[in-house]
């Protein structure tokens, strides 16, 4: 099943947009948010099909959000991709160690990240 609604999970507003714009471009539905709160009360409304997850943020990071989402059984099966300024080897494995199914870092490759995005579905 193609990936059409995805979640974006970031603390900055210029990566929400420019993360927001390039989703939309290829026809995906997007919500935002920009903490973990935000995240749950948005998985709470909407079930997404992709959730694009920074890792610096204020209170829970994203490797613990990760962690909690994936391990939520309601949410298990929603795939996590790691998007992040966070660019060493142990990163990226922590991150897939709480459960994300892809990392990426930034400055995003656009086609880089449609291609797991891909990949995915």
């Amino acid at each position: 099943m193609p990936i059409q609604k995805v979640l974006i999970v970031d603390d900055s507003k210029t990566e929400l947009m420019f993360l927001s714009d390039l989703l939309v471009r290829q026809g995906m539905v997007v919500r935002t948010a920009q903490n973990s709160d935000e995240a749950m009360l948005r998985l709470s409304e909407e079930r997404p099909d992709l959730i694009l997850m920074d890792v610096v943020m204020p209170g829970q990071n994203g490797f613990q959000l990760t962690r909690l989402i994936t391990r939520t059984p309601e949410y298990a099966d929603i795939p996590i991709i790691m998007c992040t300024s966070k660019n060493q080897e142990t990163d990226r494995v922590w991150g897939m160690r709480q459960g994300a199914r892809g990392y990426v870092t930034k400055p995003v490759d656009p086609a880089e990240l449609k291609a797991k995005i891909e990949a995915l579905g």
